[in-house]
C-alpha cells in the first residue's frame, strides 16, 4: 500500500479522535479494529486484532509496569516522599542555591523511588516552588529545577517507560534500565552545575539565607531514620538488580513489597491509603496497557501494508550521514514530545525507527536511552510540554494569588533545555556513558 494512502486511512482518523478528546489508549483500539477491518476483511481483521491485542498486554516483560506505579502511589499517599525531602533540606545546610539543588537531588532520588515523572514533578513543585518564592528565590530558579529534574524518572531506573520502550522495540529490559542510570546521573550534574553558575553570575536569582541549624545528633537521626529506610527501597529497586541477584521483574516486585513494609514501619499505611494506592495503580495500568496493545496492532498493521519496508528502505537510502539521520528522528520525538504523552510517542515511532536505526548499524540499547532523553526534553519543551502543565497546575494551586504565568515556565524551562541537550550531545558522542555498566554486569 502507498504511503500516503495507509496515512490517509489510519493516521488522519487517529489524529482527529485524539483533537475531539478521545482517550490515547481507545483510540488506538478503535483506530485499529476500524483498519484491520477494511484492509483484511470482516472476518480476519477483527479476529487478528483482539488476538494481537492480547498477546501484546499478556508478556512478562511488562510485569514490572503496575510494580513501579504502584511504588510511586504508595510514596506519594503516605506522604514518604515529602518527609525524605524535608530530611534532605535539612542535612544540605548552607550551601549557594540550596534549595534548587535540592529540587535536583529529589528528582534523582524519587526517579529511583517511583519512576513517575509526572508524581515527582508534582510532589516537588508543591512542596518546595512555594517555600523558594518565600525565600527570595527568582520564578525561573523556582520553578526550572523542579521541571527538569521530575523528568529524571523517565531516565534513571526504575523506569516505568524503558520498560515499556524496550518490550516495544524487543530489546532486553534489564540492559536498557542499567543504561539509564549513568546518562541519568550525568543529566542531574549538568542542572547543578547549571544552578551554580547562574546563581555565580546572578545572585538575585537565589538570594542566601541562614537556614536552621541542625544539630549533629539531629542529623545523624534523619539519616537514619527518615533516609536510610528509603535507601533500602532504592537497593531492593536497584542496588539487586545491578547486583544480578533479581530479574527487573523481581526487583520490581521486592521494591513494592518493600515501600508498603516501610510506610507500615512509619505507621503511614491503613487501609484506606492501600485503596487508593492500588486504584491509582490499577488506573494509570489499564490504560497503559490498552496503548500498548493498541501499538501492536499498529506496528502490525505498519508491517502488513508494507509501509515499514517502505519508510526504512527511504530513509536509510537518504545522501545523509547515520548521525544526521540519527538528529532527525530525535528532533520528531522532540516535536511530538510537546503535544503528546511519552507511551503514545513510543507506539507510534518504534515501530518505524528501530528499524531504521538497525539498518544504520546503530546499538538498539544506546539507541533507547537517546530516545528516552529525548521524550524527557519534549515534555519541558514549549509550548505543550506535558510537564509544563503539570508544574501549572501544581504551582497555580499552592502559590495562592501570585500569578505564574506560561511565559514564566517557558523561561524557567529554557536553561535546563540547554543541559538537557549537552547531556544527549554527550551521550551521542560518546556511548560508553550508556553502554558500559549493562556491558560489564551483564
Amino acid at each position: 500500500m502507498d504511503i500516503s494512502l495507509a496515512l490517509l486511512l489510519i493516521g488522519v482518523p487517529f489524529i482527529i479522535l485524539l483533537a475531539v478528546g478521545m482517550p490515547v489508549g481507545f483510540t488506538f483500539l478503535f483506530i485499529m479494529l476500524s483498519s484491520s477491518y477494511v484492509l483484511m476483511g470482516p472476518m480476519v481483521g477483527p479476529y487478528a486484532t483482539i488476538s494481537s491485542f492480547l498477546d501484546s498486554i499478556g508478556v512478562f516483560s511488562l510485569a514490572p509496569v503496575p510494580l513501579f506505579i504502584l511504588m510511586g502511589e504508595v510514596l506519594l499517599q503516605t506522604g514518604l516522599a515529602t518527609q525524605s525531602l524535608d530530611a534532605l533540606s535539612k542535612l544540605l545546610g548552607k550551601i549557594p542555591a540550596r534549595l534548587a539543588i535540592l529540587a535536583t537531588m529529589g528528582g534523582a532520588l524519587f526517579g529511583m523511588l517511583s519512576g513517575s515523572t509526572m508524581a515527582s514533578t508534582a510532589m516537588l513543585g508543591s512542596s518546595l516552588v512555594p517555600e523558594m518564592r518565600r525565600r527570595g528565590y527568582s520564578k525561573a530558579m523556582s520553578i526550572g529545577p523542579v521541571l527538569a529534574s521530575g523528568g529524571l524518572a523517565m531516565i534513571i531506573p526504575p523506569s516505568s517507560l524503558a520498560v515499556i520502550y524496550g518490550t516495544t522495540a524487543k530489546i532486553p529490559i534489564g540492559r536498557l534500565l542499567l543504561a539509564g542510570l549513568i546518562p541519568g546521573i550525568i543529566m542531574a550534574l549538568n542542572y547543578t552545575i547549571n544552578i551554580l553558575v547562574r546563581v555565580k553570575l546572578n545572585p538575585s536569582l537565589a538570594p542566601p539565607y541562614d537556614p536552621e541549624v541542625v544539630p549533629f545528633r539531629e542529623k545523624i537521626r534523619l539519616l537514619v531514620v527518615d533516609l536510610l529506610p528509603m535507601t533500602f527501597i532504592v537497593f531492593l529497586v536497584t542496588g539487586i538488580f545491578i547486583l544480578g541477584i533479581a530479574t527487573p521483574t523481581e526487583a520490581a516486585a521486592l521494591g513494592a513489597i518493600g515501600t508498603i513494609v516501610v510506610s507500615m514501619f512509619y505507621r503511614k499505611m491503613n487501609f484506606g491509603i492501600l485503596v487508593k494506592s492500588v486504584k491509582g495503580t490499577v488506573v494509570v495500568t489499564t490504560m497503559t496497557l490498552f496503548i500498548i496493545g493498541g501499538s501492536q496492532i499498529f506496528s502490525q498493521l505498519l508491517a502488513y501494508t508494507g509501509v515499514t519496508q517502505q519508510v526504512v528502505q527511504m530513509l536509510t537510502q537518504m545522501e545523509y550521514s547515520p548521525y544526521i539521520m540519527l538528529l532527525i528522528m530525535m528532533g520528531i520525538i522532540i516535536v511530538l514530545g510537546t503535544f503528546m504523552e511519552s507511551v503514545p510517542i513510543i507506539m507510534i515511532t518504534v515501530p518505524i525507527f528501530v528499524p531504521v536505526a538497525t539498518a544504520l548499524g546503530f546499538n538498539q540499547i544506546w539507541f533507547g536511552v537517546i530516545m528516552l532523553i529525548c521524550m524527557q526534553i519534549g515534555m519541558t519543551t514549549p509550548p505543550f510540554g506535558l510537564l509544563l502543565f503539570v508544574m501549572k497546575g501544581c504551582v497555580g494551586s499552592s502559590m495562592g494569588e501570585e500569578e505564574v504565568t506560561m511565559g514564566d515556565m517557558v523561561r524557567a524551562a529554557f536553561p535546563f533545555l540547554i543541559s538537557d541537550t549537552i547531556s544527549v550531545l554527550l551521550v551521542i558522542l560518546f556511548p560508553i556513558l550508556a553502554l558500559w555498566l549493562p556491558n560489564m554486569l551483564m
